[in-house]
């Protein structure tokens, strides 16, 4: 026998041989799979406890978990220490005897354009604000305070409304600063007037501070007031006769438009948060 043959007798051969042939799963030869049971969609009124109490703002989930642990927390009265313990909306939950909201709080900053009321329908047909940011959240978020339709500027918007209350009436004002553009040059003399003290409408208004903007026509002045007043920059100026052109919020509570283009919004982060929780 030659070694050839010899070769081919160890070889199997064609359809009678013994090798092994992976099967072709081509032409619809492929394994069938069992059928999976859809995932039933979870339940938007039922979540963990932990998360319940951390978007309640009181501290992070993990945090919650030690609370938990501690008996810190109660659902509908009776001290809960289980892991993974779950409840409703309705439940109430209580943490160190305080009840707990369960909706996140959300806060969104918007470098609001010109010509866009603040409320969601004025029953004229004007462009509202609020739908400048309706992709921001699913959750329904009111502005702090009330803006100008011809101003423009920072407008926070969010669905806490202890703190909404806390911003339109803080017991030591609300630091803004105002870019203001006249129709004419505002006199030096009456710049002085302005720092010194306006009575408007029997009530004496003071300004932190003013000045004129650098590198710019006199008719542009930077404003910087802590009174929570309804349009109290446009009576300043009214008072003394000016018209404004051009009234822009720039610095609102430490909040600032760096980094946010007019129209643009964006979520606050959790440092302006705790600022903005220390205003009294």
């Amino acid at each position: 026998m030659s070694r050839s043959d010899s070769n081919n007798d160890n070889k199997a051969s064609g359809r009678q041989g013994g090798t092994f042939r992976k099967k072709s799963y081509a032409r619809g030869n492929s394994p069938v799979k069992k059928n999976e049971a859809p995932r039933k969609p979870s339940d938007p009124n039922i979540l963990r406890l932990n998360r319940y109490v951390a978007n309640s703002g009181v501290c992070s989930r993990r945090e919650a978990d030690v609370f938990i642990a501690a008996g810190s927390v109660t659902v509908n009265g009776k001290p809960i220490t289980e892991m993974g313990y779950k409840v409703q909306l309705t439940d109430e939950v209580k943490f160190d005897g305080r009840l707990l909201n369960p909706i996140k709080k959300e806060y969104i900053l918007l470098n609001k354009p010109k010509d866009f009321v603040t409320v969601s329908k004025d029953g004229r047909g004007n462009r509202s604000a609020m739908g400048l940011i309706s992709n921001a959240s699913k959750a329904k978020l009111l502005p702090v305070g009330k803006m100008d339709k011809a101003a423009t500027g920072l407008l926070l918007f969010t669905n806490d409304g202890e703190l909404s209350t806390r911003l339109n009436t803080p017991k030591n004002g609300l630091r803004k600063i105002y870019h203001v553009e006249l129709t004419k040059p505002l006199k030096s003399t009456d710049l002085k007037r302005i720092k010194e003290g306006l009575t408007i409408e029997e009530s004496l208004v003071r300004v932190q501070d003013i000045s004129y903007i650098d590198n710019a026509p006199k008719n542009q002045v930077g404003i910087e007031i802590f009174s929570t007043r309804n349009n109290i920059v446009r009576r300043i100026f009214e008072q003394l006769e000016y018209e404004i052109i051009k009234l822009d919020l720039v610095v609102y509570a430490g909040l600032t438009k760096k980094d946010l283009p007019r129209g643009h919004w964006r979520p606050l982060t959790e440092q302006e948060i705790i600022n903005l929780g220390m205003i009294k």
